[in-house]
Formats: C-alpha cells, sequence, structure tokens
C-alpha cells in the first residue's frame, strides 16, 4: 500500500467517532464533529496530490478513493436524517446515484478517476455537510438546506455525465459525411 491509499483509508478512522458524535449531539458535540469531518475531508485532497507528486497512483487508489469518500458522507447523511436536519428522499437520491455508479464501475475493465463533474459533486457535499453538522444560528438553517439541495443535483447531474456514453462530434461528422 502506497502513501496515498494510507491516508485514504485513515478517513475510515474517523467515521465511528462522527457517527457516535452526532448520535445525540451537543453543541460542543457538533463543533468536534465539524472538525472531524473536515479534517477526513481534507485528507481526500492530500491523498490525491500525493499520489500525483509521489507518482503513486494506483488502481487501489481509484477504486478506495471514491468508495470511503461515500462512506463519510452517507454515513454523516445517515446520522443527519436521524436528526431530522435532511429528508431521506433526499440523500436516498444521491445513495441511488452511487450504488448506480458503483454498479456500473464493476462491469467496467479499467477503473477511471473523478472528471469534473465528480470533484464538484464531492466539494459540495462537503460543503452541505459541514453546514448541516456545525451549530449555527437558526438564520443558517436555510442556506444549510439550499446547499444540501445543491449537492443533490449536482450529485445526480454527475452521475448522469458519468454514465452517458461520450459523444464525439468528428464520430457524428464521419457519419454525416
Amino acid at each position: 500500500m502506497t502513501i496515498p491509499n494510507w491516508i485514504t483509508f485513515s478517513r475510515l478512522l474517523g467515521l465511528p467517532f462522527l457517527l457516535y458524535g452526532l448520535h445525540d449531539p451537543t453543541p460542543q458535540a457538533r463543533w468536534v464533529c465539524l472538525a472531524i469531518f473536515l479534517v477526513a475531508a481534507l485528507t481526500d485532497w492530500l491523498d490525491g496530490y500525493l499520489a500525483r507528486k509521489l507518482n503513486q497512483i494506483s488502481d487501489l487508489g481509484k477504486f478506495l478513493d471514491p468508495l470511503v469518500d461515500k462512506l463519510l458522507v452517507l454515513g454523516a447523511l445517515l446520522a443527519l436524517i436521524e436528526l431530522g436536519q435532511v429528508p431521506a428522499w433526499g440523500v436516498f437520491l444521491i445513495l441511488a446515484r452511487e450504488l448506480a455508479i458503483a454498479g456500473w464501475r464493476v462491469s467496467q475493465t479499467t477503473i477511471t478517476g473523478a472528471n469534473i463533474w465528480g470533484k464538484l459533486k464531492t466539494v459540495s457535499q462537503i460543503v452541505a455537510i459541514a453546514l448541516l453538522i456545525a451549530p449555527l444560528p437558526e438564520v443558517w438553517q436555510l442556506p444549510s438546506l439550499i446547499a444540501f439541495w445543491v449537492s443533490v443535483a449536482l450529485t445526480l447531474i454527475s452521475g448522469g455525465i458519468y454514465l452517458l456514453p461520450p459523444t464525439s462530434s468528428m464520430g457524428s461528422k464521419q457519419i454525416n459525411s
């Protein structure tokens, strides 16, 4: 295992603490959970950076990184459903997209990294979850929910783009010629 893969795997270590802290959170527990979540999110950037810098991009990393991202995001979102902060059907849309992509990837012979839409999806989810975890004043409730729904929309858009076959303008010109 490479250093970036170890960093990716280490993200999972924070998940039980995050879920425990969000089970019946006090404002102090929410701040701790926010710190855990943000550190885990930063390691997502760090492992990718190190994999490129150290030339240690691997198929294991391409598989493990999005899997750990999904576990972290979905674990936090499930805790937020339990707290009544997000609707289950919105989280279901995210889960359905992730399962569809995971199922589709199983049939592929090569593992591809995330495209820009997948990265936007991940960033929007991190921002939304961070806002929802933080014990912010009530005035932040609506912006936090808007961030959540933006992340749901980007999740669905990125899934559609990932599953749609690439179109080539050159290919269509050849057919029309």
